[in-house]
């Protein structure tokens, strides 16, 4: 295994912030994993420990193939992370809003510049984020429409679903969309975690990841090899959105087929705990999101659902 420092940012009061990849065999930029851009993203920081770990053991038994070389980057904004926020401590901006970064620019678009310069061109990026919403996923594989996806390679991670999008402005300036731009060959994991840590869709998320690296021959490494993926195409899936604020009361989790007016969730009277509104299903389907945040405002998103007819 080899450390590197892929950027360094200075800091009068503090010790500066390095961002470190670390390598993986020798030869051909195989495969680049990035976790954690925000720094709430305690979840992908953990995933790419873990796998850090299994490539070491691998390496040692000459199961990285001859030729090929892995790099794993656990996260870019340590900052953040080491005081709880989830974007720039200073500005408050994203970093992965910022790619493929200006390094004259803001700080955290030197950073995004910085770390882009050695990610690349690596034939395959993997990255572990986090939606916008806090909440539960079904584990996934995400793709943008930008006319370089590759559906077959997408499941060769194993996962039950591969979701597709078009991008929307804001996504011209992401890790996944510029990676694309650049040839490399880009898919973001998705997990049911953000700020805590969930072992169990980890570990399938981290074996997703190993079986896509074995089945393309950059390692060495038998393991289940997962689902025959269902495609999800985005504009297709039903959001369901609250219509009070209140305390959030989650009745049915990611994964759960539900029929249409099944019970989703209750908002709660603060106070009082009068059940301020009921939310019920649309349609028959499985849900594929829920938001778990404790306190919920109006008009946001709860449930998004996939429609039994819509699975591809």
């Amino acid at each position: 295994m080899e450390e590197k420092t892929l950027y360094e940012l200075g800091s009068i009061y503090r010790d500066n912030m390095r961002v470190k990849g670390y390598i993986f065999g020798k030869g051909e930029k195989s495969a680049c994993i990035v976790g954690a851009t925000r720094g709430n993203e305690i979840q992908q920081v953990y995933m790419c420990s873990q796998l850090i770990k299994i490539f070491t053991q691998l390496e040692k038994l000459g199961k990285i193939q001859d030729g090929k070389s892995i790099m794993v980057v656990p996260t870019v904004n340590s900052y953040s992370m080491n005081i709880g926020k989830r974007f720039w401590s200073t500005d408050n901006t994203d970093i992965n809003r910022m790619f493929p970064g200006y390094n004259l620019g803001e700080t955290t678009q030197r950073i995004a510049a910085g770390v882009f310069e050695s990610v690349n061109d690596y034939k395959y990026g993997i990255q572990f984020t986090s939606f916008y919403i806090q909440g539960n996923f079904i584990p996934h594989v995400r793709m943008m429409k930008t006319g370089f996806e590759d559906l077959d390679l997408a499941r060769d991670f194993g996962l039950p679903y591969i979701y597709r999008r078009k991008p929307r402005p804001y996504d011209t300036t992401t890790l996944n969309y510029n990676w694309q731009l650049w040839k490399t060959k880009a898919f973001s994991v998705y997990t049911n975690a953000t700020d805590s840590i969930d072992t169990v869709s980890a570990r399938e998320a981290i074996n997703s990841v190993l079986s896509f690296l074995n089945k393309n021959g950059i390692i060495d490494y038998k393991c289940h090899e997962g689902y025959i993926s269902q495609l999800i195409e985005g504009d297709l899936l039903v959001n369901v959105k609250s219509f009070v604020s209140g305390i959030l009361v989650v009745r049915s989790d990611a994964n759960s087929s539900v029929k249409r007016g099944d019970l989703l969730a209750e908002i709660l009277d603060p106070y009082t705990g009068r059940v301020l509104d009921e939310i019920t299903s649309p349609v028959n389907g499985i849900v594929f999101f829920h938001a778990n945040q404790p306190l919920i405002y109006s008009q946001t998103t709860l449930f998004k659902i996939i429609r039994e007819d819509d699975l591809i």
